[in-house]
């Protein structure tokens, strides 16, 4: 079975720890090589996968022919920028989420990847993959909850760290940037359209400068959604989704094992009925379904649009906060 050429572009945590063990179980992917800054950690990253290349240097990596396709899990104000690289250099781009530091950096993007039609570039949004939120995104479409009206959700871990990505504003962090477009994504994705405004109250660090709490409303034609997110809080996530006959609870929504099944809980006319998903892991799903788009020369599962989309909405959270009232979009 033919695989795609895979590159890495840096050894971040998430590489590490989540993307390339689950690229290494795909149907679709090989891992050809990876690169670093520092030339010993990319060794050792390659060494500790079976990488048969590494670099020192991003650039590098791309200069490679045997690479068709290359996954960007760097510092978010650096993602635009090498996805682009990336795009001159003729590869396929996997960019970890959010895609850019605003809408407007993603639609220069865009404009580049539309100047490489054969090249297909998608936000990597694991969770759009995972088998629970097919699920409840066909319960909704179906009218299995009835109408859905509200969605209620939250994000949150501890981290103060000054050094830490999430506590710099100059690299793009926050807790809306880093977990919170979580909880915006998949309110724009069961309601199945954008929202027409939003309200927020958002905690800014003093010294950081980015926030650290936020709570947001989110309004849609049929009804809304509310979630907060934060970054120096107690660890939890949680997602219930509420219709006018039933609603759907999730034991894990963003994140869950991947050694175990994962579950969620239909309720309806007072009866709730579990429903279990068999082992898998949303990043080897994420990796085989970009992958095998790449193959077969089909259209990436998630187009640009939605991560331009999720940015604005950040944008105008931020946007009401500041004004001390709702903004359309």
């Amino acid at each position: 079975m033919k695989k795609v050429q895979w590159g890495v572009l840096g050894a971040a945590t998430i590489a590490v720890e989540q993307v390339i063990p689950a690229m290494l179980k795909s149907k679709y992917c090989n891992v050809l090589a990876i690169a670093s800054r520092n030339k010993v950690k990319a060794q050792k990253t390659a060494e500790k996968f079976g990488i048969s290349k590494c670099y020192e240097g991003y650039q590098e990596l791309l200069n490679d022919a045997d690479i068709e396709a290359v996954y960007i899990p760097l510092p978010n104000h650096l993602h635009v920028e090498w996805a682009i690289k990336a795009l001159k250099a003729g590869k396929h781009v996997l960019v970890e989420k959010p895609a850019g530091m605003n809408a407007k950096e993603v639609l220069g993007l865009q404009d580049e990847a539309q100047k490489n039609p054969g090249l297909k570039v998608m936000e990597a949004f694991m969770y759009k993959f995972h088998p629970q939120w097919v699920k409840a995104k066909e319960l909704i479409d179906s009218g299995e909850i009835g109408t859905l009206k509200t969605i209620q959700s939250s994000f949150s871990f501890f981290d103060d760290d000054a050094t830490s990505i999430t506590n710099r504003k100059s690299f793009g962090g926050g807790s809306l940037m880093d977990i919170g477009c979580y909880s915006i994504s998949i309110s724009r994705l069961l309601f199945g359209e954008e929202p027409k405004s939003v309200m927020a109250s958002i905690e800014y660090h003093p010294e950081y400068e980015v926030d650290i709490l936020a709570s947001g409303i989110l309004e849609f034609e049929q009804g809304n959604a509310t979630f907060f997110c934060a970054t120096q809080l107690d660890y939890t996530q949680q997602a219930q989704i509420f219709g006018t006959k039933g609603s759907i609870r999730f034991e894990i929504p963003f994140n869950p094992p991947n050694d175990r099944p994962s579950k969620m809980w239909l309720t309806k006319d007072e009866v709730i009925t579990e429903i279990e998903f068999e082992i898998c892991d949303q990043y080897t799903l994420q990796a085989d379904a970009f992958s095998l788009a790449i193959l077969e020369d089909k259209a990436r599962p998630v187009p640009l649009d939605d991560a331009i989309d999720n940015l604005t909405v950040i944008g105008k959270l931020h946007e009401s906060h500041r004004l001390g009232s709702r903004v359309t979009i």
